[in-house]
């Protein structure tokens, strides 16, 4: 019997358990610490990664760091061109660079980072389905990097990374779990997934929602079978990258 998404062509070709081909460039820009170009497909995600020697209010005198996100998508990173938003942040901005943060925080252990604030900027060049687990899978990245410049540096003490991170989509396209769906998959899905794992295969955050009917609990887990496959490839591809200097 095959697996959840195997088989099964696709409108670019792809198999339905196939990711979108991935690249990450590192050191995209020269002055944040962490600074990683991703692209997921047609998905390009510009995500950096910087220090503030400062807490917010509610952590100063604990000793402990915080880590946060922000997230946007740049005016021509659609077909139709995207306003800017003028200082403020849209409800599904929000959403998803709080995902982002709640990703990272996960895997950092707050008590070891002293009173400073890493800082994870993630802006949408294209936008081609996945902008928010491509702006983890790069964040990720950027942040190891950002942790590797803290150490050097004597900005931080000790490592603080507890493990990886890796997040792609997957949803239910005409019946078929298919995994890492682009624009037009995500936009004619039944049903539509996130998911968020660490390196030692726990969930972070399942996002899943009935775009159009029901789904079964039988569908929901071929869906998060599926990601999990996916997410190890891509922990795959962090690593390879992540070892050259």
């Amino acid at each position: 019997m095959a697996r959840p998404g195997q088989g099964n062509q696709r409108v670019d070709g792809r198999r339905a358990d196939e990711l979108r081909p991935m690249k990450i460039i590192r050191r995209y820009t020269c002055f944040a610490p962490g600074s990683v170009l991703i692209e997921m497909g047609l998905t390009r995600v510009l995500c950096t990664a910087s220090f503030e020697p400062a807490v917010p209010p509610w952590l100063k005198g604990s000793g402990k760091g915080w880590l946060t996100a922000e997230y946007g998508m740049l005016p021509s990173c659609t077909p139709d061109r995207k306003k800017r938003s003028e200082g403020k942040t849209d409800g599904r901005a929000q959403e998803i660079q709080r995902l982002i943060g709640r990703s990272l925080r996960a895997i950092v252990n707050l008590e070891m980072m002293g009173e400073n604030t890493i800082w994870i900027d993630c802006d949408v060049l294209q936008a081609d389905g996945g902008t928010r687990t491509a702006s983890i899978n790069g964040a990720y990245v950027a942040l190891v990097d950002a942790v590797r410049h803290g150490l050097a540096k004597g900005i931080l003490k000790a490592n603080p990374l507890t493990g990886s991170v890796g997040a792609v989509s997957a949803g239910l396209v005409g019946g078929k779990v298919l995994l890492d769906l682009n624009y037009i998959e995500d936009s004619g899905a039944e049903v539509d997934f996130n998911v968020v794992m660490t390196g030692d295969g726990k969930l972070i955050e399942v996002q899943g929602t009935a775009e159009h009917g029901t789904f079964s609990r039988k569908q929901m887990q071929d869906i998060i079978t599926l990601t999990e496959q996916g997410i190890h490839r891509i922990f795959k591809l962090q690593n390879q990258v992540l070892k050259k200097r």
